[in-house]
């Protein structure tokens, strides 16, 4: 069923119990009330005709008795002393003589005529020589239940009816907007990404349900248009080496006897080397986007840190300095943290005048990492976008051209994995990435 026929069929349900057991209490309620309002009646009539006999005030015809009641007055020789019109004549309407000024309940019948017979709820009350019987027909009371209990019948399954054709026009007035949202996201392919679905004018949890799958919606598509750049870039720069290594090849291929064979190898091989290191970049990235990295360890960040200061003195062309690192213990993977570390430095070297500083250091539960380089530092304008992918900087600070973009991203890749940060600042001078990560427990 749909939620729609689930919600009424439930309501529909509840609502005939509750109904049911309403008319139960009603029912039951009306019928004590009635009772008990003929039960004070009679036993206050007999109390006032006990009364009168005594003070000889007493009539041959009782009346101001209940609509279809009977009362007598017998006296204790059996002798009936005053009657209500409907028994006049008749015998005493019952044997029982109660104990003196103890009101008693019977039910007894009474015979007008032959083709009647009717039950009667009596009050007997012995008086001075005297007892006073006065009831009320149990018929009355019936009547009146039988007819309340009719109307139930008949008007409890009317409301029903009612209640819920209002709850299925009510819930599917409310989910509407729902299957219109449904329609919509069944319609929505891998291109049409930028499309959104109809967002209600209301604050409740249908709007808030359309509002939430927009921003999914918009979060799907900055993600499709992040892999298609990043797809389009990664094509773009493998294309360039691998023209100019066909280039060169068809060359020497055509004219093999003038080509310096030692230097060609030499060329293929830079440019070889070029093309793997972005084939490791991008395999690497698209391991953390599918989240598939390893297990974390402990590794002591400071030991990673001097080791690849070690490494990359040899080949930078201005010095690096490490006095600022300290005892660093993190979670992590060494190998990524390792890259995080070669990037910055390789970041530095490229772009330092002649200094590159490294500090590391602990506080309040957090490892901060800080590269410094002497150069050019980062334009306020490329610092939002500067840890994009394949993104590069403004010819100041990109004066060379052998990296792929990538090196950055990576770093910002490898903090987010390891619940860091890492962020760019103005140096002095220079520029000052910060990496924050937090230590081990």
């Amino acid at each position: 069923m749909s939620v729609r026929l689930r919600i009424t069929v439930v309501a529909a349900v509840l609502t005939t119990l509750a109904f049911s057991i309403g008319a139960w209490v009603l029912v039951v309620t009306l019928r004590d009330s009635l009772i008990d309002a003929a039960d004070v009646s009679s036993r206050t009539r007999a109390k006032e005709l006990t009364v009168a006999a005594k003070t000889g005030l007493l009539t041959d015809v009782i009346s101001n008795i209940a609509e279809e009641g009977v009362a007598q007055v017998v006296a204790d020789g059996g002798k009936v002393l005053a009657a209500s019109e409907n028994v006049q004549g008749e015998s005493r309407i019952s044997s029982v003589v109660p104990t003196r000024g103890k009101p008693v309940k019977l039910i007894i019948r009474n015979a007008p005529d032959e083709d009647e017979r009717e039950d009667y709820r009596v009050w007997a009350l012995r008086g001075e020589g005297v007892t006073a019987y006065v009831g009320t027909s149990l018929e009355d009371e019936r009547e009146v239940i039988l007819d309340l209990t009719r109307s139930l019948i008949i008007g409890l399954p009317l409301l029903v009816i009612l209640f819920a054709g209002g709850t299925w026009l009510m819930v599917g007035r409310t989910l509407r907007p729902v299957e219109d949202i449904r329609t919509e996201v069944a319609s929505i392919s891998g291109r049409g990404l930028n499309r959104r679905v109809p967002t209600p004018s209301t604050n409740d949890e249908i709007g808030r349900l359309a509002r939430t799958m927009n921003e999914m919606l918009g979060r799907l598509e900055d993600a499709s248009n992040r892999q298609r750049d990043f797809v389009g870039n990664a094509s773009h720069e493998l294309r360039s080496p691998l023209a100019a290594f066909r280039a060169q090849l068809e060359v020497a291929t055509a004219h093999p006897d003038g080509v310096d064979w030692p230097r060609l190898a030499s060329d293929l091989l830079k440019d070889g080397n070029r093309m793997e290191g972005m084939v490791q970049d991008l395999l690497f990235l698209a391991r953390e986007d599918a989240n598939v990295s390893g297990p974390s360890t402990p590794v002591d960040l400071d030991d990673v840190v001097l080791e690849e200061v070690s490494r990359i003195r040899s080949s930078c062309p201005a010095e690096v300095r490490a006095d600022g690192v300290s005892a660093a213990p993190v979670m992590g993977r060494r190998e990524d943290l390792a890259r995080l570390v070669r990037n910055l430095l390789d970041n530095g070297c490229a772009y330092a005048s002649s200094r590159v500083d490294v500090t590391l250091e602990t506080t309040d539960g957090r490892v901060e990492l800080t590269v410094s380089d002497d150069g050019p530092g980062v334009a306020a304008e490329d610092k939002p976008r500067i840890f994009e992918r394949f993104y590069r900087a403004d010819p100041a600070r990109n004066r060379q051209t052998s990296g792929t973009g990538l090196g950055l991203a990576i770093a910002a890749a490898v903090a987010e994995a390891h619940g860091g940060t890492i962020e760019v600042t103005d140096g002095d001078p220079g520029a000052r990435f910060v990496v924050s990560l937090p230590t081990m427990d």
